[in-house]
């Protein structure tokens, strides 16, 4: 029986498919967003850098893997290709596995941009496969995929606090492992991919529903709101902490950690909910939960910081899985399009904003940064409340 037909008709959620690109997702998502940001604590001294130098290693890696992918996902809706998937992991794992031996402050941002292509290329790819394998509960499986990826985003800056910083820049070779598990991964998904592939070209003419574009540029707007928060805390509050209360960095990690972490289990709970609830409702509501606890960030050190990061990163990142199934909705005939915009083009521009953020703090001060880091969930809730409300059976008309 057809792949896709069989998921259509059954319902049932491939569990073995679903998980296998979650952990692929936490792979490249290790290697770029999770890595990078932390491991700036090793490149600044390295090489001499300044904040605004720091933010530039951040925006290579979030252009090349995050902004880039809308145009990755516009040829993959047009072209789908299932090699796309094994190629960019094996780049994006690789690329930040070989920034352990530059040489060079050029040798080293060409390190990421090569990690962040790959991960460009396989973003929109790994989406449409946990599309595809969702049957009904499409929240449910992109849940177990972002989860994946906020998992790896959680990790790195662990690895880089426990194992890293103390090690030496040259440990990160040790990366490669995650090279292979990412071929073994991608690899082992590649015959049901292909095969998926070849049925949904099939029933893709039969999809019903219009783009609604004004909306897209909304949700657009608000995601990368959200980015500029998650991004800008885990790359400024490191360095918030140690030179206002001086904490360590190995301490401050942790926090990262912790903040992350809770991001990921937000993720999870907040795309499970997205099959029972309306999407434009919890995506107001994470803005709106959010908003308390970011106010004590700046004031706030030690264990009570763990009490503001953890329902701070739950809230303000349980919309994550919740956004790319709504950016389906509102484009139903371009899938791999509405993964570029929501975990590329909006995640990446987060990096923009932190390279302007980094500028910023270069003249102003981390304390101001912050400041107004605190301000975005306000803004984001704002523009969400203006966001067409759905349901299970589509948008009401106007």
């Amino acid at each position: 029986m057809a792949v896709v037909q069989a998921v259509r008709e059954q319902g049932r959620m491939n569990r073995d498919a679903v998980w296998s690109i979650s952990g692929s997702h936490f792979l490249n998502d290790l290697s770029t967003t999770g890595l990078v940001p932390a491991l700036t604590q090793l490149y600044k001294p390295l090489f001499h850098l300044n904040y605004t130098e720091i933010s530039l290693i951040v925006l290579v890696s979030y252009i090349t893997s995050s902004v880039a992918q809308p145009l990755f996902g516009a040829w993959a809706d047009r072209h789908p290709k299932a090699w796309m998937l094994p190629l960019g992991l094996l780049l994006s794992t690789l690329g930040i596995t070989l920034t352990g031996v530059a040489s060079s402050y050029g040798a080293l941002l060409l390190m990421v941009a090569v990690s962040g292509l790959g991960s460009g290329a396989f973003h929109p790819e790994a989406s449409r496969v946990a599309h595809l394998a969702a049957g009904r509960a499409k929240g449910l499986a992109q849940a177990i995929f972002q989860v994946g990826g906020n998992g790896g985003q959680a990790i790195g800056p662990l690895i880089v606090s426990l194992f890293i910083l103390s090690a030496g820049l040259h440990s990160i070779l040790w990366m490669f492992i995650g090279v292979a598990l990412g071929l073994v991964f991608t690899l082992r998904l590649y015959p049901w991919y292909k095969a998926a592939l070849r049925d949904y070209a099939k029933v893709r003419k039969t999809i019903e529903g219009e783009n609604r574009i004004g909306a897209v540029a909304l949700l657009v707007v608000v995601i990368v709101l959200r980015s500029w928060c998650q991004i800008g805390i885990a790359q400024f509050m490191p360095f918030y902490y140690a030179h206002k209360f001086g904490m360590s960095y190995q301490l401050s990690d942790a926090l990262m950690f912790v903040f992350l972490g809770a991001g990921a289990l937000g993720t999870f709970i907040g795309g499970a909910l997205a099959d029972r609830m309306p999407k434009q409702r919890i995506l107001l509501l994470s803005m709106l939960l959010s908003i308390p606890f970011g106010f004590g960030l700046p004031f706030l050190h030690g264990a009570w910081a763990a009490v503001a990061l953890l329902p701070f990163g739950f809230f303000i990142l349980s919309s994550f899985a919740v956004t790319v199934v709504y950016m389906q909705m509102l484009l139903p005939r371009n899938v791999s399009l509405a993964s570029g915009l929501t975990i590329g083009f909006g995640v990446g521009a987060g990096g923009i904003g932190a390279t302007f953020f980094g500028v910023l703090a270069d003249h102003v001060g981390l304390t101001s940064v912050l400041y107004i880091l605190m301000v975005v969930p306000i803004v984001g809730a704002i523009l969400s409340a203006f966001l067409p409300v759905d349901s299970k059976g589509g948008f009401a008309r106007a």
